[in-house]
């Protein structure tokens, strides 16, 4: 079959939660097997390439500053990745829509090794925050380019057990990252970091040239520049808000309250573009839907939880337990069994049975309970029961990672999917920045009050793993009494989101993803 013509030979179908005529049979971007295989890990390198990034720098950054010096600048170099990766991820799944995903995922890949070279070569400080700004530029099309083929070449419900597999590798390079980076940066300079995606992106781009079908878009291109730019600067705004008590020192800072300003008149200017443009960035119309809307909230609690609170559960373990960093990143392999067994299984059963809601509501019910459970931990907690919850977290984010895109992919037009994967990534990220900037805020007001109370702490800000171990059993203890009183909100707040999370996985329709040449 021509690939290139075989876009235009089907008619749109209407959404999966509307009216309209039925939806054709599907024709997978890619007809062979094995060669969809072959894709679909190349389309998992470039994911865990791109996402490992985002982590991986979190333990060169001391020797990145060691080296630079403006300790006031570090903040940025993860800061400016996010921030410019949130912002491009709804024009990247627009891009692809218009223009074919082939070529919209090479550029994004070539874009992303190209600002990674740049970061190794840096010679500064803001050498390096604006070769960042490079990288996520590719960095954010990359995730949502991803998801959008996939949609391509999997049917809804074959999907499913494809779209598990991603969500491992997403979760995978959140656990490996830290403890890459710093190998890499010990054995071979803090360079290596970002020099070492050199061969994977010259990989991935060879493969996807030779491997990956052009499909072209029946539609003429129309891009909407002035929606794409208002609505990056809306979502950079959100983001940057969420890092503003590190950057201006408080949320309600005079700088932070302009940035809101400053989005709000973007997100408006937005919506008044988006509703006379031929072609918007966002379909308003993907608002509509009362599915996609609920799962978004489901992905912004998703993002929240899954990735806004890893280096928390990290500190709560050291300072709390009174694990060392050795043990207790072991007992993240808990939590990591548990997202795998979680995700795999449940994209087992969805590709099974078609029905995504379950493992939606049975993921934030689970996560209610196991950030409770957290919030009762202390010092004398025994380690296999820290284990035990550790592996029913993960559990909890493993089994609801897939649905939101499974659920808006299925909600949308075929011609929308890539702008509605963008939306719902869009979404994840943002929960993990701004519960990210709530956490933070939480844990500093909790602590905020004890500097020089606790014999040998000076400040708790300052307090690494190596002097806590070194401080008298007495002050050790009062520290972890400290941070068991701070972390209790913090969890209580978490459970919280992941509670909104559950009523709006409760409020979703049984919707039954179709089979293969079936309306479902």
């Amino acid at each position: 079959m021509d690939m290139k013509t075989s876009a235009a030979s089907h008619p749109d179908p209407a959404p999966a939660d509307a009216g309209g005529p039925p939806a054709p049979a599907f024709v997978s971007l890619v007809a062979d097997p094995r060669r969809r295989l072959l894709v679909f890990l190349l389309l998992l390198t470039a994911l865990f390439m791109a996402t490992l990034d985002n982590q991986i720098v979190s333990t060169a950054l001391p020797t990145i500053v060691g080296e630079f010096g403006q300790l006031e600048r570090f903040g940025w170099i993860g800061s400016a990745y996010l921030l410019t990766s949130s912002a491009v991820m709804p024009l990247y799944g627009k891009l692809g829509d218009l223009f074919g995903r082939k070529y919209v995922i090479m550029a994004a890949v070539a874009i992303f090794t190209l600002g990674s070279l740049v970061c190794g070569l840096a010679v500064s400080m803001d050498t390096l925050i604006a070769a960042r700004v490079l990288q996520a530029l590719g960095g954010g099309g990359i995730m949502v380019s991803i998801f959008s083929i996939n949609a391509d070449l999997f049917e809804a419900r074959e999907r499913a057990r494809y779209q598990s597999y991603s969500s491992l590798v997403l979760m995978a390079s959140g656990a490996v990252g830290p403890v890459l980076g710093g190998t890499l940066s010990d054995l071979f300079g803090w360079r290596s970091i970002f020099l070492v995606n050199l061969p994977i992106g010259i990989f991935v781009l060879t493969g996807l040239a030779l491997l990956l079908p052009y499909r072209k878009p029946h539609r003429r291109p129309q891009i909407d520049y002035a929606g794409a730019i208002l609505l990056a600067g809306a979502v950079a705004s959100i983001v940057l808000w969420a890092d503003s008590a590190q950057i201006f020192g408080s949320l309600v800072a005079t700088e932070s309250l302009a940035v809101v300003a400053f989005g709000l008149l973007c997100a408006l200017g937005w919506v008044a573009v988006e509703r006379r443009v031929p072609e918007p960035v966002v379909p308003l119309s993907l608002f509509s839907s009362r599915t996609v809307n609920l799962l978004l909230v489901v992905s912004v609690v998703s993002g929240a939880i899954g990735i806004g609170s890893v280096n928390y559960v990290a500190l709560f373990l050291q300072t709390t337990t009174g694990l060392s960093p050795t043990f207790a990143g072991l007992l993240f392999i808990a939590m990591t069994g548990g997202i795998a067994a979680g995700s795999l299984w449940a994209g087992r059963r969805i590709s099974k049975s078609g029905l995504y809601k379950p493992f939606s509501v049975a993921s934030t019910g689970l996560g209610v309970i196991s950030l409770l459970f957290f919030s009762q931990m202390h010092a004398g907690t025994p380690v296999y029961l820290i284990a035990a919850v550790m592996l029913m977290h993960g559990i909890s984010v493993g089994m609801g990672q897939q649905v939101p895109v499974l659920g808006v992919q299925n909600a949308a037009r075929r011609d929308d999917v890539g702008a509605a994967t963008g939306t719902v990534t869009l979404a994840r990220m943002s929960g993990a920045a701004i519960a990210i900037s709530i956490y933070g805020a939480i844990i500093s007001a909790g602590l905020g009050h004890l500097g020089g109370e606790i014999p040998g702490v000076a400040n708790f800000r300052e307090l690494t793993p190596q002097m806590l171990a070194a401080l008298p059993e007495a002050s050790r203890a009062a520290v972890a009494e400290a941070y068991a009183d701070a972390f209790f909100p913090l969890f209580l707040t978490a459970s919280g989101f992941v509670a909104i999370g559950f009523v709006a996985a409760l409020m979703l329709k049984n919707t039954r993803l179709p089979l293969a040449g079936k309306v479902g």
